[in-house]
């Protein structure tokens, strides 16, 4: 469709959405009847960007409509005052069943786009921005979150060779990615290598590498030899250069995520929203850092408590039908936003009676891990989007439903 010369300003309002890709993007503007205004394809380029900006201005748009929340495009949308919504992909395919016939097409799914910020506009929250100091804490700290995801994988490829070549050295320690196992596996990377350990020559090399575990020699020797026998000839001689390649991946890896780790505490130190989430029960730095990363410090995004707990999938949705009611786990969520509050979550009740209690009560109630985790997380949104609005750290002091717990199990210790 070319170009029409916008001679004046629309009735009613318009709306576009954009089908974000690599090397261009499909843009499709519609009036407030769902009438096509305009569509184009518009280049990844800093004078594409310029050029659809400068369009959508033109065309008077009050509301863009896109699949991600992030990068160049919603950058340039913002910068130039364009109100922006997210519809999420699996939504985006759901909303094309609207449409007989509609597969999957980057100028079609451009017109969805701008035809339900139209219809049903009002159901998506305009995209706010966050600081750049929370913007690039993000970063930092979904950098880290992928590698460590790459480091489980590594070490389950590990784990599938040794079972193979190595058995015994899979249980030998607690984790098979840490240091003091590494350290082994570098020495000893087969079963024939380490056939010439007994307890004496153990020990010496667990006392030169510094082990400090309390597991003696003798007990890391009678795994050894009570494992089954591992491969010998030429596939173990391969399987042990696979070892030792899986080795220096990981330990790469795990350099790298440290660095990471190091720049994630410093730049959370200097955040003016640090010491709200490091104030939280177990947080740390690394989790607090991910909580106000996900959380974000832009206070308009999340109004109510309960907004955050939407957003993160802690609370559940209810699926109603004539006599026919079910509540069940709510998929449409932040899935980054959810690992962040479960695992503050998870680890709060050792630290927290009040979050112990809720875990254990959900425990009891039939519920499995990570539904009781669920549910704590449900509880925790409420206090940490009060901190959060307020801008104060967590207080157990102030936390009533804390105190109140404290006081009951104290009368009824008494």
């Amino acid at each position: 469709m070319n170009d029409p010369t916008v001679a004046a300003r629309p009735a009613g309002p318009v709306f576009a959405g954009i089908d974000w890709a690599s090397a261009d993007h499909a843009v499709c503007v519609v009036d407030a009847a769902g009438a096509v205004l305009w569509r184009h394809t518009v280049a990844h380029s800093r004078a594409g960007l310029a050029r659809l900006v400068t369009r959508l201005t033109e065309l008077y748009v009050v509301r863009v409509g896109i699949e991600r929340p992030d990068g160049p495009v919603v950058e340039a949308l913002l910068d130039a005052g364009l109100p922006v919504a997210v519809v999420p992909p699996r939504q985006v395919k759901n909303l094309r069943s609207r449409y007989r016939g509609a597969g999957k097409d980057d100028r079609f799914d451009a017109y969805l786009l701008a035809d339900t910020m139209r219809t049903d506009g009002h159901r998506y929250t305009d995209l706010t921005r966050d600081t750049p100091a929370t913007t690039g804490l993000r970063a930092l700290v979904r950098a880290r979150q992928d590698l460590v995801e790459v480091r489980v994988g590594l070490v389950n490829q590990l784990r599938h060779t040794l079972e193979l070549a190595f058995p015994g050295a899979v249980g030998l320690f607690f984790d098979l990615h840490s240091p003091i196992a590494r350290a082994f596996l570098q020495r000893f990377p087969t079963a024939a290598e380490a056939a010439v350990l007994d307890e004496e020559t153990m020990a010496a090399w667990l006392a030169a590498e510094g082990y400090c575990g309390r597991t003696p020699a003798a007990v890391f020797i009678d795994r050894l030899r009570s494992a089954p026998a591992g491969l010998t000839g030429i596939e173990a001689d391969a399987r042990r250069h696979i070892t030792l390649a899986l080795l220096a991946a990981i330990d790469a890896i795990e350099a790298q995520a440290a660095a990471l780790s190091r720049r994630i505490k410093e730049t959370l130190a200097l955040h003016p929203d640090a010491p709200i989430f490091t104030s939280l029960p177990r947080a740390g730095q690394i989790r607090a850092a991910a909580l106000l990363a996900e959380i974000g410090d832009a206070r308009g995004r999340y109004p109510t408590a309960d907004a955050l707990a939407a957003a993160a999938g802690a609370c559940p949705v209810t699926f109603e039908s004539g006599k026919h009611r079910a509540v069940g786990f709510r998929y449409a969520a932040d899935a980054k936003l959810r690992r962040a509050l479960t695992d503050f979550a998870d680890d709060s009740r050792h630290a927290n009676p009040w979050a112990a209690d809720i875990y254990t009560r959900a425990r009891a109630r039939g519920m499995r891990h990570p539904h009781a985790v669920r549910v704590l997380a449900r509880a925790w949104t409420a206090v940490i989007w009060r901190c959060w609005q307020d801008s104060v750290p967590y207080d157990p002091a102030r936390h009533g439903a804390l105190n109140r717990y404290l006081n009951q199990d104290a009368a009824a210790a008494a």
